[in-house]
């Protein structure tokens, strides 16, 4: 039990590292980087742009993300024109320049809307209204879109947010939360699972929606998407080699 806690806490530490490095590198970044009119924090003023230095570059595929609260803020009912007017545009832009849209349904996002009104990824409703919300994606874009993902890393989110408290909802339990951070509610020991299994499901119906109704005609593929480490056992030992196998497994094995 102490070395298992002893191996959690190392990896929060290398991630506490890692995000540090990562956060150093982006603020070390001025206006003077960027060209001289450019509209900081409004991509809809400046994708034609994007898409332009993306084409003289020599890329021929683009990964973005649709922000769920953008495209419908409720988090159901109601398409917000505006955030659908924004994608149609940077689909037609991509394709106008030989770029293909490679294109990611959900990106840790969930409305706040669902998280007020039923905890969120911790209910099984939230598989629901992800499914109508990708019934919407491939309905506005899928005749142009063919290459989709349901979820961005789903087995990052619920390390982050039920687990280490890092990301929203803020939510973990001690000994197990992120070091120095201390989250008003939550449960580390049970929450991620829960909220991994949710995600999963909400993956698994949103696939069959789109393979049911949408792909013989729209022709496109669908999947996920996992951030992946690898480990590598430290001796051949066979506990360490079983320690190597089991966090390989959390990473890919979704």
């Amino acid at each position: 039990m102490e070395r298992s806690r002893g191996n959690s806490y190392r990896l929060r530490l290398l991630f506490a590292v890692l995000l540090f490095e990562l956060v150093s590198a982006a603020a070390a970044i001025t206006r003077d980087d960027f060209p001289e009119g450019f509209v900081f924090g409004a991509g809809s003023s400046a994708y034609q742009e994007d898409v332009r230095f993306m084409h003289e570059m020599g890329l021929d595929a683009y990964r973005f993300s649709i922000s769920w609260p953008r495209l419908i803020p409720d988090g159901r009912g109601a398409v917000n024109p505006k955030g659908l007017e924004y994608y149609n545009n940077l689909i037609d832009e991509l394709l106008k320049h030989g770029i293909q849209p490679h294109t990611t349904i959900y990106h840790f996002d969930l409305p706040q809307a669902l998280q007020d009104e039923y905890n969120g990824l911790l209910s099984p409703r939230v598989i629901e209204d992800f499914t109508a919300f990708a019934d919407v994606c491939f309905r506005s874009f899928g005749d142009r879109v063919k290459h989709w993902t349901t979820v961005n890393e789903p087995n990052m989110e619920p390390l982050g947010g039920y687990d280490m408290g890092t990301l929203p909802p803020r939510r973990c339990s001690s000994p197990f939360g992120f070091p120095g951070n201390t989250c008003a509610e939550g449960n580390s020991t049970t929450e991620p699972y829960v909220v991994a299994h949710h995600l999963l499901l909400a993956h698994a119906s949103m696939v069959s929606l789109y393979r049911r109704k949408y792909q013989a005609v729209q022709g496109g593929r669908i999947g996920l998407t996992l951030l992946a480490r690898w480990y590598e056992p430290a001796t051949t030992k066979l506990e360490d080699v079983a320690a190597a196998e089991r966090m390989n497994d959390f990473t890919l094995g979704w």
